[in-house]
């Protein structure tokens, strides 16, 4: 793969995403986790406009359905990943220049990215968005700080490597958007009266199923619109018809109330995801080796060590004993 400067991995969890997406400029989306791929999972998250997947990635594995080639990649926004590590920001990337929902505003840097290269090809589109300083400058803003630096001349271990991807309808049809193929992968018709995750549920339960049964790790996460934006729409609406009608209920207040309490959730939950990239991206070894020291000067360093190993001793003989 070429090289654009030094892309982080980047961990796969919603508050990460969301940052990234507000960090790219784009607004009136988020990023949630999904536990299960069960209908009533997305009942309190739609509309959904993509999912994001995390897998385990093998060198080689067959597309599971026809790789699109033909004139739809002129409306399709497809880039080939040409540098490592950069997955992450290409699934979201590519479900967000192919969301069409009103909710959506791209910002000026994600506009003008794809203005500018929906007439390349695919590896021409990958190496614009590589070379992107601010897009590059936002994933990278999202590492988390190493409590050790290792030395690139060393050796690196065999590990395993992992992978995201899309997947999201476009014009009727839904589409597997991943980087590392040829181009978007074709999985076939939605019909209008059909809720798209409907199409994709299989197609990602066959592919969960594969690697839990190898004991892999897998992620799945929806792009979603803004919740504090749908909830305050809904009750804004609300209140305007208690308004226009002069009358109040108790099922009104009720809703009003819970409105505003998932109003109140979002607000605190944006502000923990905040929270965790400023902590992501602290040092903390300067204050562990001075508070080591002074636990040491103090004499305490040793019997808080030995403390330690009885604790884990006795949880080791529970867990035998069950």
């Amino acid at each position: 793969m070429d090289s654009a400067g030094d892309w982080c991995l980047l961990e796969s969890d919603p508050g990460v995403f969301t940052q990234l997406i507000h960090k790219f400029g784009a607004k009136g989306v988020q990023v949630e986790e999904l536990w299960t791929i069960e209908d009533s999972m997305f009942e309190n998250l739609r509309p959904v406009h993509g999912l994001i997947f995390l897998f385990k990635y093998v060198n080689y594995e067959e597309p599971a359905g026809p790789i699109v080639s033909d004139d739809r990649l002129d409306k399709i926004f497809f880039a080939k990943q040409v540098i490592n590590n950069a997955c992450a920001t290409q699934a979201v990337i590519s479900l967000l220049l192919n969301c069409k929902h009103p909710d959506l505003e791209l910002g000026p840097e994600l506009t003008k990215l794809k203005e500018f290269s929906m007439t390349f090809d695919s590896r021409m589109r990958g190496l614009s968005l590589s070379n992107s300083q601010t897009i590059r400058s936002a994933h990278n803003s999202m590492a988390q700080q190493p409590l050790f630096e290792v030395d690139p001349k060393m050796p690196a271990k065999d590990e395993d490597a992992y992978h995201f991807i899309g997947y999201m309808p476009i014009d009727g049809r839904l589409y597997e958007l991943d980087g590392l193929q040829e181009g978007p992968i074709d999985h076939g018709a939605v019909a209008p009266e059909q809720d798209w995750l409907d199409v994709v549920r299989p197609i990602i339960m066959r592919r969960i199923n594969v690697y839990t049964e190898g004991e892999i790790h897998f992620n799945l996460m929806a792009l979603v619109s803004d919740r504090k934006m749908i909830y305050q729409r809904q009750l804004d609406t609300l209140l305007n018809e208690t308004q226009l009608l002069g009358m109040e209920t108790d099922a009104l207040d009720t809703e009003i109330a819970r409105l505003r309490m998932l109003i109140d959730y979002e607000e605190i939950k944006m502000a923990k995801y905040k929270q965790e990239l400023v902590r992501r991206r602290h040092n903390y070894m300067p204050f562990i080796i001075n508070l080591l020291q002074i636990l040491a000067k103090e004499k305490k360093l040793m019997p808080l060590l030995e403390k330690a190993k009885e604790r884990a001793t006795k949880r080791s003989h529970k867990k035998m004993k069950v």
